[in-house]
């Protein structure tokens, strides 16, 4: 079963699930402030998205701001920024989308919807 891995107030999260319920896709709902997502899972996820590490970032969020990791993620190894990421789940982009041979981080719909049909 698909992973569907949001933040519930974030409006692409709701517009993303809005999208998989209008499609008849069933998931797995994880809320990632209550649940945040670990190292392994992170790093798993990482791997199989095939994606820079940084695409896995919530750029625009306050705390990425907060912590000026726009200046200091470059400077970072992958294991650190997993770290990083695990820590807090505002830090991770969302919505993720996790299947089992796919990883889909923020939600464009064209690139759901030709992932999932």
């Amino acid at each position: 079963m698909l992973k569907f891995i949001c933040y519930p107030r974030c409006t692409t999260c709701r517009k993303a699930q809005k999208w998989l319920d209008e499609q008849g896709i069933e998931y797995e709902f994880r809320d990632i402030k209550l649940d945040n997502p670990k190292l392994d899972e992170l790093t798993e996820w990482y791997k199989k998205s095939s994606l820079p590490l940084k695409k896995f970032f919530n750029t625009s969020g306050l705390l990425y701001k907060s912590l000026d990791l726009k200046n200091k993620l470059p400077e970072m190894t992958d294991e650190e920024m997993l770290k990083l990421l695990a820590t807090d789940g505002m830090l991770v982009k969302r919505p993720l989308l996790v299947g089992d041979d796919f990883v889909l981080v923020g939600f464009r719909e064209s690139e759901w919807d030709s992932q999932l049909k």
